[in-house]
């Protein structure tokens, strides 16, 4: 029988120390988190928690009912565990201090509640998303302190809501997947030191935005579209879930590049997606995988965060893709054969 989550947790200590005890509780504690979060939405309807509020996160989107739902659990149940300092959501628009009569853990936990939300009400695979950072000693708890590099992560992952409900995290020793045996109630190891191929035939973005895109994303698609008649001599695949967990998931078992770049709709805002709650986080697990991560001109996890919410253009995945693409961006000339 597969070890379990705890089991492989303790075994991780045991053998190398990390993560330490704080540690394995807060995993132990998203990873219940993301157990009571997946029973809220296969309920779906028969919960009353399908559609949306009336009020806007700190992105300034109107949250959905399950958004709300999530984002509850994930600070009630963290908060409560004994490892944490303070948190982030991407729901908040200001950190959570955890209060004085909790005891204050070394780390900070910020989180994605329900990443894919537009997917909520069509039954389509959602997720959450999560980044562990160690608190600065030294100096007040402020949302300062959340602003760390990537690099710095001690654990992220994420919890995909689909067929099967899946736990996948990184602790740097390489990428693991567990997936949840609703007999048992136990995350059981499935997936040990998953690996993204180098090689794809597959992509993943938001094909209605390609007019506003900028040159050298329309020059790495149009390779893609053409396929064999391309210098690319071979064809690919489009996928697009408009779920970053899902179509992470799907690149991290497979194969594939996934592609959020900036475009000219907004030309001072340099991307979508969220640099602490989803890119970092996200960025690091491709990379322990195999693969890699940059915003097209610089890897993801060295960039400095100047704010709790800031947004980055990102291109994860397969190497020999991600290399290709930042490529175009940083030279602007023909990627050598």
């Amino acid at each position: 029988m597969p070890p379990t989550l705890n089991q492989f947790l303790s075994r991780a200590h045991r053998e190398h120390s990390v993560p330490d005890a704080h540690l394995q509780r807060l995993i132990g504690t998203i990873a219940e988190a993301c157990k009571t979060i997946a029973h809220q939405v296969g309920k779906g309807a028969l919960g009353d928690a399908l559609g949306s509020t009336e009020r806007e996160n700190a992105q300034g989107e109107i949250q959905k009912k399950l958004d709300v739902i999530a984002n509850h659990i994930l600070l009630e149940e963290a908060a409560a565990c004994g490892a944490l300092a303070a948190i982030a959501s991407e729901e908040m628009e200001r950190i959570q201090i955890v209060p004085d009569h909790a005891s204050k853990g070394p780390y900070l936990l910020l989180f994605d509640p329900l990443d894919g939300s537009s997917n909520i009400d069509v039954n389509v695979s959602i997720g959450t998303i999560f980044s562990v950072l160690k608190r600065p000693y030294g100096e007040p708890l402020t949302e300062c302190s959340f602003l760390q590099t990537g690099s710095k992560q001690v654990a992220a992952g994420y919890a995909v809501y689909g067929p099967q409900t899946m736990f996948v995290l990184t602790i740097g020793d390489g990428v693991h997947g567990f997936t949840l045996d609703c007999t048992t109630g136990t995350w059981q190891l499935t997936h040990p030191s998953l690996r993204i191929p180098e090689h794809t035939h597959e992509y993943a973005i938001n094909a209605s935005n390609a007019r506003h895109w900028y040159a050298p994303v329309q020059r790495y698609i149009e390779e893609l579209i053409a396929g064999k008649a391309s210098v690319r001599g071979q064809d690919f695949n489009m996928r697009w879930i408009a779920s970053m967990v899902s179509d992470v998931h799907r690149i991290l078992m497979r194969g594939g590049i996934f592609m959020y770049p900036a475009d000219r709709r907004q030309p001072s805002r340099p991307g979508k997606l969220r640099l602490m709650y989803e890119a970092n986080p996200m960025a690091w697990i491709t990379e322990q995988a195999g693969g890699a991560a940059t915003n097209g001109y610089q890897r993801i996890l060295d960039l400095i965060p100047g704010q709790l919410h800031e947004r980055v253009a990102v291109f994860l995945g397969s190497k020999q893709e991600v290399e290709r693409v930042t490529h175009y961006h940083r030279t602007g000339s023909c990627f050598p054969e």
